[in-house]
């Protein structure tokens, strides 16, 4: 290697660092646990301590699937050189950064996403038009999904012929029977990894229905312990549930963010057998640590603010569908906001609430400009800029 070429890849790795922070400072750093600061049952600095370690856990655990199609899934034919990857971390930080310091709800995949197809097109390389009807297919459904369940969710928590003691604890045992069914890189022996479901399956030796077997007996313990819990002591109750909920969120938003980060590294390491991918996801699971515990506790006062008015009821209410959606869109494999996530979970729970009032038409439209703006604005300055690129 010569020393140009180390040079750049040095600035590419400060580039992905950079990135990793802003997503660490930015929404999907601050928002899991922005609820539970907001309801007064955690501290500021200690839910960024938290989401800090949990963010860095579901990076370096569940971070590859989306981190491989960020890298190699978006465009066919070429490959990203390394001035194209600064480019594109470049454009994608800055914009985020921009979005920060202004307020507009910048979505980080939307910008990402848009820089790597946009140098890459330009470069000469391929649509891959079966990954984009994928992408845009979970970027277009995600408000009504996430909204819709919130909604529901939202709709039946305070009605007084379904005791909490039965509806909360069955979404638990819900949440509790889908994380023993995510796929963790260190579990199973494919390239995928396995899920905590199919590993005690396959020690068994019941196959599917081993499988099933686990799922429903996670679904039963989870929602018979937190039943008993809420009946016990309904506030505090409710409380660990957002807590736990807030946690998920906070892995969740490390396994599908850090992709955006270091995805557009990873075909630069095809020919450096040195570094593993491994290697770049703990990196940029660091990044995303350092971005929490730094630059997330402002965002998260900030955050708490607007969820003190929620409650935790609708709190949970936006959290189940949020961390629903993001571990679909890490199976899948597909770069998703989690400001569009979390925003339209939010929208969903306040609609059922406070009806048509409670949502302002205006604030939508600007949210909602914002998120494409993201996407159209990364895509037209990386065409550009792979333009003057050498």
């Amino acid at each position: 290697m010569d020393l140009a070429f180390i040079a750049l890849f040095v600035a590419a790795g400060i580039a992905s660092l950079f990135m990793a922070w802003v997503i660490g400072a930015g929404s999907s750093g601050a928002t899991p646990f922005a609820p539970a600061v907001g309801a007064n049952e955690i501290s500021t600095m200690r839910a960024a301590f938290v989401v800090g370690i949990l963010g860095f856990t579901g990076a370096v655990t569940q971070g590859a699937n989306v981190s491989e199609a960020v890298g190699s899934g978006l465009v066919g034919g070429v490959s990203l050189p390394l001035s194209g990857v600064i480019g594109v971390l470049v454009i994608g930080a800055g914009l985020m950064a921009v979005g920060i310091k202004t307020g507009y709800p910048i979505a980080t995949a939307f910008t990402v996403t848009g820089s790597v197809i946009g140098i890459g097109l330009a470069m000469g390389g391929e649509p891959v038009w079966p990954k984009y009807t994928q992408i845009g297919a979970v970027w277009v459904f995600t408000p009504f999904v996430g909204g819709g369940i919130a909604y529901a969710i939202a709709s039946v928590l305070p009605r007084p012929d379904v005791p909490e003691r039965f509806s909360v604890a069955a979404l638990a045992g819900l949440v509790g029977a889908v994380t023993m069914n995510i796929e963790f890189a260190f579990l199973g022996s494919s390239r995928g990894g396995g899920s905590i479901a199919s590993v005690v399956g396959g020690l068994i030796g019941l196959g599917w229905a081993g499988i099933l077997l686990v799922t429903l007996l996670a679904f039963v313990g989870v929602a018979a312990a937190v039943s008993i819990d809420i009946q016990r002591n309904p506030s505090a109750g409710l409380s660990r549930v957002l807590l736990g909920l807030g946690s998920l969120v906070a892995f969740s938003a490390g396994g599908s963010q850090v992709g955006l980060a270091v995805g557009p590294l990873l075909p630069l390491l095809d020919g450096i057998e040195t570094v593993s991918t491994l290697a770049v996801l703990v990196g940029g699971g660091f990044g995303i640590l350092v971005g929490s515990w730094t630059g997330a506790p402002r965002m998260i006062k900030s955050l708490a603010q607007d969820y003190s008015s929620l409650g935790p009821r609708r709190s949970i209410a936006a959290l189940v569908p949020s961390f629903l959606i993001a571990q679909t869109a890490v199976l899948l494999g597909v770069p998703v906001s989690f400001n569009e996530i979390v925003v339209s979970a939010i929208i969903g729970s306040g609609a059922a609430v406070g009806g048509r009032d409670a949502i302002s038409g205006r604030k939508i439209v600007v949210t909602v400009g914002a998120w494409a703006g993201s996407f159209v604005l990364a895509f037209g300055l990386a065409y550009g800029v792979a333009a003057i690129l050498p």
